[in-house]
């Protein structure tokens, strides 16, 4: 029995299925160890590229030294209070509203699910209204208001599909499912629920389900259909946010949502999160004296967080990583394609900037329901065997990968060998 056997066992002992969030019991079960850079190593040892990311925080890599100092540094000075604000505060939420188009105040709390439920919360209590609006397939997170119609069996794809027992009814059916990229569906949606619907919250690019873009004007036609209906949009840009650009794909796409989330790489991976937004709902939050809505959190700020936040954004602002990041990303696309192309294997790849995947389909998919044309059981197989060749991609379906700043032309070469290698053996070639 190796060591990452032995260990899980140990953590099976204490806690339930050994893991701490419910995506990471995939087979093969590692236990990892070390992360420095581009790479991460398992209780025996065994270095593995990594594509993973933890799903996508490290957009500078594992470790960062300039990140990982300047939290060092801070900690040696100061910490949290419960009381007032600090420097790291301001300095982070000034650097966010600079660069965040919609940002124009923001409020740190800890996770993405945190975000997006003040979020829902402040659309409610701006519009007066109960129901919300998601698409099929999208995550934003743990909550009841949004834990429906994520990664649904294909019979449930549209239908009443609550993510978890014992979500409250009333809030599976104040939330309304769309699918991805059809504004037909989108307005029906709105003219069947008059006056009802307080906010859209959706992910500029459906990332929970790997790469699903944006058709030309979805993401217009929406802003036009909330300003109408007197709905807020709120971008869920957790994922897309600082990865995509340091503005978000909000800046990319040209259309300013009223109110953002954000995390992951905002921080290179240490736990930070926000909600920003149009000043007139943010001074809604009763962190202004006379607010109406409940913000509070005594993690919010931390200074681990905030000094994380800042030297990531400024190693953005500083040193070329979108630059490096969006070369090895379409480089590694381009590359693919060509492999899938010469061995004859019908695969879509998709991707955008830094992230990518290889759908086994021949066609774009633009929502959820397309990707049941997706060979799910190629698709882990061929993840599994790059992970027995030290490439990390989560043996999930439907996954999205993550280029960092640290990756070089040297592990992209190492890996599209390996892809190679790995797709010959699996087509008999």
């Amino acid at each position: 029995m190796n060591n990452s056997a032995k260990l899980r066992e140990e953590s099976n002992k204490y806690t339930p299925g050994g893991v701490h969030s419910a995506t990471r019991n995939v087979e093969p079960f590692l236990v990892f160890t070390k992360g420095e850079g581009a790479y991460i190593y398992d209780a025996d040892g065994k270095k593995y590229i990594d594509y993973q990311a933890a799903f996508g925080p490290y957009i500078l890599g594992h470790n960062y030294p300039y990140v990982n100092n300047k939290v060092i540094q801070a900690l040696s000075t100061t910490d949290m209070y419960g009381v007032g604000t600090t420097d790291l505060e301001i300095e982070a939420s000034r650097k966010i509203t600079t660069h965040v188009p919609s940002a124009e105040q923001v409020l740190l709390c800890n996770s993405g699910s945190e975000a997006t439920y003040h979020a829902i919360r402040l659309s409610r209590a701006v519009t007066g209204r109960r129901k919300i609006m998601k698409f099929q397939g999208c995550y934003h997170g743990w909550h009841d208001y949004v834990a429906r119609n994520m990664l649904s069996a294909w019979d449930k794809i549209g239908k009443r599909d609550p993510g978890s027992a014992g979500i409250l009814d009333e809030a599976i059916d104040n939330t309304l499912v769309c699918t991805f990229n059809d504004l037909d569906d989108v307005e029906r949606t709105f003219n069947e629920n008059k006056g009802e619907i307080a906010a859209i919250i959706l992910e500029p690019i459906p990332h929970n389900i790997g790469i699903i873009m944006p058709q030309p004007g979805f993401l217009e036609g929406l802003r036009e259909l909330c300003t109408a209906n007197g709905s807020l949009l709120i971008f869920d840009e957790v994922i897309t946010g600082f990865r995509h650009d340091l503005g978000g794909y909000q800046k990319v796409a040209g259309v300013t949502p009223d109110l953002t989330t954000m995390g992951k790489a905002m921080a290179n991976g240490f736990p930070v999160a926000a909600i920003a937004g149009k000043k007139e709902y943010m001074q809604r939050f009763n962190t202004q004296p006379g607010g109406d809505v409940w913000f509070a959190g005594t993690y919010n700020g931390h200074a681990v967080g905030t000094a994380a936040c800042i030297a990531t954004i400024e190693t953005m602002e500083n040193e070329p990583v979108h630059e490096h990041i969006f070369r090895l990303g379409d480089r590694m696309r381009t590359e693919i394609r060509g492999i899938v192309e010469r061995l004859g294997i019908k695969a879509y790849v998709a991707g955008f900037g830094s992230t990518w995947t290889t759908y086994f389909m021949d066609f774009e998919p633009v929502n959820y329901t397309d990707l049941q044309h997706n060979d799910a059981q190629f698709y882990v197989a061929y993840r599994k065997k790059l992970i027995e060749k030290g490439i990390y991609k989560m043996p999930m379906n439907i996954k999205r990968n993550h280029l960092s700043y640290s990756h070089t032309d040297k592990d992209v070469d190492f890996t599209l060998e390996a892809i190679e290698t790995v797709l010959k053996e699996m087509v008999g070639k």
